[in-house]
């Protein structure tokens, strides 16, 4: 069901992209449009000025004098001789009086000779010493006219829809990276299926045939030669004892995967903190007898905390101090209230953490690499734990090295 959701948000979103890229591709070509037709209209209105001028006022055409030949080139009918100085002097008047900052060039026709006769290249950054080349086909019914072209006249237009292209370069993007970032999400789900998968059908191999060791050494505890043989007994003891170690591992792994899924199912409540510290401590003294434990938390202190899961993240910060120390283990567990939350502090006498592992410590899977790290058994799933329950709980955890020896872990409860 989850699949399909995405499936379809997926499909929606790529649709309602598409459909706003081509609905700004159509409009850009609209703007486009309209500037051309505004371009003519400044262009037409000009050149009309230049044929009233030239003409000293008498004009009396039947119709318009100035012809648009093709997208960028014009004809005007002078009907009346004129000089080219003088036509430069006007065109370059009046184009500027309506804005029509490109480059233009004109030529003039020549009726001795029967020929354009080239004019001038008119730069916009008034460069004249141009040495383009443009063709002027010779008008076949006019006697006294000229002729303009604008030779960037496509480059102008572009220009001047600058923000338009922007706009839909970046739409463009956008949707280059909404693709790339749905590719990496399904990429990222397949992923975490098939380790999910995995683990399942890894624990589950791990967890029948150790169920069957369990259940002989059970068995093997009451024959009656192992009660009377000590050696027997404590190699059997071993064999119980490193089977519920493994099969603890096992459960674990399978919540991550079963939590990565679903997400934790939390049941707040409210939690006295000095008892309910005080029970896990006593648990944790009574299987590490040479352990160090002092509680410095107020009396009336309490959060609301599903029970199990908090209790776990205790168990989880304090089994990593002591096994991770190299000498008897000394944990001092304190509170701090601030104004903002409460602090919960566990700092131990370990052997620290190395800085460049500090910012993968809470990552699945990972575990600092020390000597210790290898004669200690574990999947670096514990603190993954903690960071997620607390994430879920909308707690903080932070974790800082000693001055001296060990690390001190923090729990930050907001109010």
């Amino acid at each position: 069901m989850e699949i399909k959701k995405l499936n379809i948000i997926i499909t929606l979103g790529f649709v309602a992209i598409i459909g706003i890229l081509i609905a700004q591709l159509l409009w850009t070509r609209q703007a486009y449009n309209l500037e051309d037709e505004k371009f003519n209209q400044k262009v037409n209105v000009a050149l009309l000025e230049v044929v009233e001028k030239l003409s000293g006022g008498k004009t009396s055409f039947t119709e318009s004098p100035v012809q648009n030949m093709s997208n960028d080139y014009y004809v005007v009918n002078i009907n009346n001789e004129f000089h080219p100085d003088v036509l430069e002097h006007y065109l370059k008047t009046e184009f500027t009086r309506f804005q029509i900052n490109t480059d233009y060039v004109y030529a003039v026709y020549n009726c001795h000779s029967d020929k354009m006769l080239y004019g001038k290249y008119i730069s916009k950054d008034q460069d004249e010493s141009n040495n383009k080349v443009i063709k002027f086909p010779k008008h076949k019914n006019l006697v006294y006219y000229f002729s303009i072209r604008f030779p960037d006249k496509t480059a102008y237009l572009i220009s001047s829809l600058r923000f338009w292209y922007v706009l839909t370069f970046a739409l463009i993007i956008i949707l280059l990276v909404y693709v790339y970032s749905i590719y990496t999400i399904i990429q990222q789900k397949k992923f975490s299926e098939l380790q999910r998968d995995f683990i399942n059908n890894m624990t589950h191999e791990f967890k029948t045939p150790l169920s069957s060791i369990l259940l002989a050494s059970e068995a093997l505890t009451k024959q009656d030669a192992v009660k009377e043989n000590p050696k027997l007994k404590t190699y059997t003891s071993i064999i119980t004892d490193q089977g519920n170690k493994l099969n603890h591992h096992i459960e674990k792994i399978l919540n991550i995967a079963k939590n990565d899924a679903s997400g934790l199912s939390l049941k707040p409540q409210r939690i006295v903190l000095l008892p309910f510290i005080r029970e896990i401590a006593e648990t944790v003294r009574y299987k590490n007898e040479h352990i160090s434990l002092e509680l410095h938390i107020g009396e009336n202190l309490s959060v609301i905390a599903d029970e199990f899961h908090f209790a776990n993240i205790i168990y989880n910060i304090l089994d990593n101090s002591i096994k991770y120390c190299e000498k008897e283990p000394v944990i001092i567990i304190s509170s701090h209230t601030g104004q903002k939350g409460l602090s919960l502090t566990f700092k131990d006498n370990g052997m620290g953490i190395p800085v460049k592992d500090m910012p993968h410590i809470f990552d699945k899977f990972y575990r600092v690499h020390t000597p210790k790290s290898e004669e200690v058994t574990g999947f670096g799933l514990g603190l993954f734990y903690v960071k997620k329950v607390v994430g879920q709980h909308g707690w903080k955890i932070t974790v800082a090295n000693n001055t001296g020896k060990g690390i001190t872990t923090t729990l930050f409860i907001p109010f």
